[in-house]
């Protein structure tokens, strides 16, 4: 049994209830003195709010541990603004002394799963008055410091296995598996090169994805047209964006326009690279009479497969690899994918349109994994986004693609339309189930109840 909360802590709490209720403290009187501004809390709420977003966090959340953060360590009327690049802290100690600002830029984001979860735990115990800022210094740096629970080579190696298992999902072999498995690795590394040499992150993708469709151009010339298409489905697919996907309508559907829409942005120049690589190599392929048709293209599956259901779980798994997700998430992740991929195909069978199967299946996923990261009073993203891998519609995106080169245009767009439609439905789908959770849990130390988000009052439109 937890101990009693009183004193200072109780004091903390109160102010954090406020905070919370009111969206800020009550303004003290005009002739009260300015109190301290301690800099040391300014420089941890920033530098946790700046890990917090680097690591893959959502805006809504990196806010409301920055806000967390200001009331435990009492920063008077402390103002935080979180943008997809920069951070802001503002704190005006009153009494006519001016206020003291800080901002901090992110100039490099890198998904670590992992940290997150550390990062939240660092925020609740600071809320409950378990650590003084000192403390909280010293576990932030050694947060920093900290290495991913897997080894590096893993990491990179998580890129073909997603693939491989890509593969197979829609209907590839051994064989199809191992080629779509080097065909990702060699894309990766060319892109990792090119990375070291300061070369744009939309010319690697575009690089990444033309050695994955060079696969597939290499197996058509060889005789084996069929397995072409598993092949190119599963390079996109280990380059599909789920994780900004996610966030970026999480942002939207909770009020951050800006940063909505600057991850949206960035969604659709990865799809863009991504197009862009396999058009030359597809367009390169026809010239010389390597012409890549849509009649071998995978269709969706109507019965319950064993090997299916197991490629499913094995994308999820080397999803959550690949972002460095924690140990104890990687049974709950291949759960995940396994079963979003049985209700999508459940959903197919009693005549769903796949953009429908698609989103009753994320909010189904959203809620389960919602409802099992409070559980374990974690943050959800680690459970989510390799939860939806199986249904990022690569297949979708090859078909339009071969149809924008093979001299219909028009059903090449409608396909396009189709393939974001189901991404976006699987955005929405997985936020929703989160809200649901949310609407019916209560208000805890972690800013995350159902009367914790005061922009969700009502406004009607305006």
């Amino acid at each position: 049994m937890a101990p009693p909360v009183t004193g200072r802590a109780a004091e903390r709490l109160r102010r954090a209830w406020h905070t919370l209720m009111d969206g800020s403290l009550p303004e003290p009187p005009e002739d009260e003195p300015g109190e301290i501004v301690e800099a040391r809390t300014i420089d941890l709420v920033l530098r946790v709010g700046e890990l917090l977003l680097a690591s893959g966090e959502s805006t809504e959340r990196v806010n409301e541990a920055m806000l967390g953060l200001a009331v435990a360590y009492e920063l008077p009327r402390c103002e935080v603004q979180v943008t997809l690049t920069s951070l802001l802290v503002s704190a005006h100690p009153g009494g006519g002394a001016l206020p003291v600002t800080a901002a901090r830029a992110i100039r490099r984001r890198t998904p670590a799963y992992w940290r997150l979860t550390a990062l939240h735990q660092l925020v609740q115990d600071a809320s409950i008055g378990m650590l003084e800022i000192e403390e909280a210094h010293a576990r932030l740096a050694e947060i920093k410091r900290g290495r991913a629970p897997y080894p590096p080579w893993l990491l990179v190696v998580s890129f073909g296995l997603i693939s491989a298992s890509a593969a197979v999902l829609v209907g590839g072999g051994p064989l199809v598996a191992v080629t779509a498995f080097v065909a990702t690795m060699l894309g990766d590394r060319a892109a990792a090169a090119l990375a070291r040499r300061g070369m744009a992150e939309f010319f690697q993708l575009g690089v990444a994805s033309s050695i994955g469709a060079s696969a597939a151009i290499l197996v058509v010339a060889w005789g084996q047209p069929q397995d072409a298409p598993s092949i190119v489905t599963g390079a996109i697919l280990a380059q599909l964006p789920g994780r900004p996907l996610v966030a970026s309508i999480q942002d939207g559907i909770t009020g951050d326009l800006v940063s909505c829409g600057a991850r949206l942005l960035e969604v659709f120049f990865i799809i863009t690279a991504i197009v862009a690589g396999l058009g030359i190599v597809v367009s390169t392929g026809s010239r010389f009479g390597i012409d890549v048709g849509v009649e071998h293209l995978p269709s969706a599956p109507a019965l319950f497969q064993p090997v299916q259901i197991c490629a499913a779980a094995a994308i999820s798994l080397a999803f959550a690899v690949s972002l460095a997700a924690p140990r104890n998430v990687l049974v709950a992740s291949a759960f995940g994918g396994a079963l979003i991929w049985m209700i999508y195909v459940a959903l197919l069978n009693r005549d769903f349109v796949p953009v429908m199967a698609a989103a009753v299946a994320a909010v189904l996923i959203g809620l389960l994994a919602s409802m099992l990261a409070r559980r374990r009073n974690a943050p959800v993203l680690p459970y989510i986004v390799p939860a939806i891998g199986p249904l990022l519609p690569g297949t979708a995106l090859y078909r339009g693609l071969v149809e924008l080169n093979s001299g219909d245009p028009q059903a090449g767009v409608l396909s396009l339309i189709g393939a974001l439609s189901v991404a976006l439905a699987l955005g929405a789908g997985v936020n929703l189930g989160g809200e649901l959770v949310r609407a019916f849990q209560r208000v805890g130390f972690g800013a995350s109840g159902r009367w914790a988000r005061p922009a969700a009052r009502r406004t009607r439109g305006y």
